[in-house]
């Protein structure tokens, strides 16, 4: 959905309808945050079935996944649009970028909070995630070759 509303955007803005331009730059940052949490989640998936092998049962985990997965971003936007909605718009309307005909956040403190700054932690999360499966991958290899020179003597 991502690709679809970013692919389409330059020319629903083309419409030059306000409301239009709104609902098109939120579905653009709600689908792009949404697939930013998505990649967390799959982190933490790899982290559970890679490091936490055993006794893992979560209750209910693809229903926790897709409430995260599609909650969080939604909880986003609602504040971004509970602040004030006309955060979204059109790039052309405004004086700093008068020859673009995107819709998307107008605000750069918004988009520095909404979209940077999420990206930047979970990009924290997974290298988290990735350090410690790592680790995890070479303990599991370190003791696996100790055990092998154990059997050889």
């Amino acid at each position: 959905m991502l690709n679809v509303v970013f692919l389409t955007n330059s020319w629903l803005s083309s419409f030059n309808l306000p409301g239009l331009c709104i609902v098109v730059a939120m579905l653009l940052h709600y689908f792009l945050l949404a697939a930013f949490t998505w990649m967390c989640l799959e982190s933490v998936h790899f982290y559970l079935a890679l490091v936490k092998v055993f006794n893992v049962y979560v209750p209910k985990y693809t229903l926790k996944c897709c409430i995260a997965g599609w909650g969080i971003p939604a909880i986003v936007i609602t504040l971004v649009l509970i602040i004030n909605k006309d955060f979204y718009g059109n790039g052309s309307l405004s004086e700093s970028h008068p020859y673009s005909n995107f819709c998307w956040i107008q605000d750069n403190t918004v988009f520095y909070i909404s979209v940077v700054t999420y990206f930047f932690l979970i990009f924290l999360m997974n290298t988290a995630m990735f350090i410690t499966v790592l680790l995890q991958i070479h303990s599991v290899k370190t003791r696996s070759q100790k055990t092998s020179r154990f059997w050889k003597r």
